[in-house]
């Protein structure tokens, strides 16, 4: 009996099947990891890791290596050869990046931000700025904390507060209170969303628009259902704003109200 292939030729064990092509990682690139059948966009790398984004918004790390499909085709992934990581141009704010500096004294200047949500997003976008310009910024635990903190600040020529209120709108509360700051040398603005959570987005987060949440239901747990995430207590909702912030790469993510405001406060405090 004759046959037509030597079944102990080398290679025999993988013939007929596909092989996995060298390729190297580049960000935007499509991979699907079939044994969890993840698929998603590559987002990052970083320690042996190449982190995928799926069209929902999901991550997922997976280590580099033989594994992936690209185009339908198995593939070996690889990181660049000889490319050192690319440093930064612009900050989270759109800011250029400029040398690197000695690290600088503060100013006596200052920033409140009202709510942790608040300053939070103020730190992941303008945080590199801040401390470019040496200004530090202060959490404001409700506006009613205000005009304390303004008459202990005793604000002066080079000597500025800026003050950033949540929910600032005529006729509220907020608008009063503020309202009864007078002085040249401080700066109250806001924002004009029901919460932080708004300056974000929607479509970030997988949504066409924020819910319009009813006045009995307290809005971020309205807002966790919409996202479909669970809100049953704080610790569920402080997940969700986690999940929010992470969605957030610089200021073109967000509405185009908070960086007007944030802006104008560093501007104020920077500039006497």
């Amino acid at each position: 009996m004759l046959y037509s292939d030597d079944v102990l030729a080398p290679g025999w064990r993988t013939a007929g099947k596909p092989t996995s092509a060298p390729v190297e990682v580049a960000r935007g690139m499509v991979l699907e990891d079939p044994t969890s059948g993840f698929c998603g966009a590559v987002v990052r790398w970083e320690n042996g890791l190449v982190v995928l984004e799926d069209r929902a918004g999901a991550r997922k790390s997976f280590e580099f290596g033989p594994g992936f499909w690209l185009d339908g085709k198995p593939v070996d992934l690889r990181p660049p050869r000889g490319l050192a990581p690319k440093r930064p141009t612009h900050t989270a704010s759109g800011s250029r990046v400029g040398e690197v500096e000695a690290a600088k004294v503060a100013l006596p200047s200052r920033i409140y931000v009202e709510g942790r949500h608040d300053a939070e997003l103020v730190e992941k976008i303008w945080g590199d700025d801040l401390r470019h310009v040496g200004v530090v910024v202060e959490l404001l635990g409700g506006v009613d904390e205000l005009p304390a903190i303004v008459e202990a600040f005793a604000p002066e020529p080079g000597r500025r507060l800026g003050v950033l209120v949540d929910h600032l709108v005529p006729g509220s509360k907020e608008s009063r209170i503020v309202a009864g700051i007078r002085s040249e040398h401080v700066l109250v603005t806001g924002h004009p969303y029901i919460d932080i959570w708004q300056a974000v987005r929607p479509e970030r987060v997988g949504l066409d628009a924020w819910p319009a949440v009813p006045r009995d239901l307290e809005w971020k747990v309205g807002a966790s259902r919409a996202l479909g995430r669970p809100a049953n207590h704080q610790a569920e909702i402080a997940a969700t704003w986690a999940w929010i912030l992470g969605r957030v790469r610089d200021w073109r993510d967000l509405d185009a109200a908070l960086p007007r405001e944030v802006e104008r406060l560093i501007d104020f405090v920077t500039g006497g």
